[in-house]
């Protein structure tokens, strides 16, 4: 969103911001020809949702990077979306899961998932659970990891 300058046909350039800390946040705009200014208030309700959607009021401090919009959605993702503590009790791999059992990840599975890029990290992940559940498997180890990509196809991914 630009704002423009009804006198001199110009662009406004981003002032200053205030937040009054009662919710709500205004932005000031300058016309750099003229001078006049412009302020826009928002309620703390759009504030919310301006902040929640990473907008950043006043512009770039820094240059756009690839694929930036995808990475900041998924990166940080809660930890405890996925239980791999461990708490479930493991069970050899030709045994098969009871029916709505979660899949238990082995400390070498673990450690190799950790390796994956963060962003991609919990789909990747899902994947996994999936293919675990569909082939009623307990627990995710290495070996298991490798048969569910050869299965899926992603042998070269």
């Amino acid at each position: 969103m630009k704002f423009l300058c009804l006198e001199c046909d110009d662009v406004m350039e981003f002032a200053e911001r205030h937040l009054p800390g009662d919710g709500t946040l205004t932005a000031v705009f300058s016309c750099g020809s003229c001078g006049r200014e412009v302020a826009m208030l928002t309620n703390p309700m759009e504030t919310q949702l301006v902040s929640s959607l990473g907008v950043k009021i006043g512009g770039r401090e820094v240059p756009a990077q690839p694929l930036e919009m995808v990475r900041t959605s998924l990166e940080g993702g809660r930890e405890e979306a996925f239980d791999i503590s461990g708490d479930i009790p493991r069970q050899p791999l030709e045994q098969p899961a009871p029916a709505g059992q979660s899949v238990g990840w082995s400390p070498e599975a673990t450690e190799r998932l950790a390796k994956v890029p963060s962003f991609v990290r919990g789909m990747v992940k899902r994947i996994y659970i999936d293919w675990a559940k569909e082939n009623r498997v307990a627990e995710m180890t290495p070996e298991v990891m490798d048969r569910a990509r050869t299965d899926l196809g992603l042998e070269d991914m």
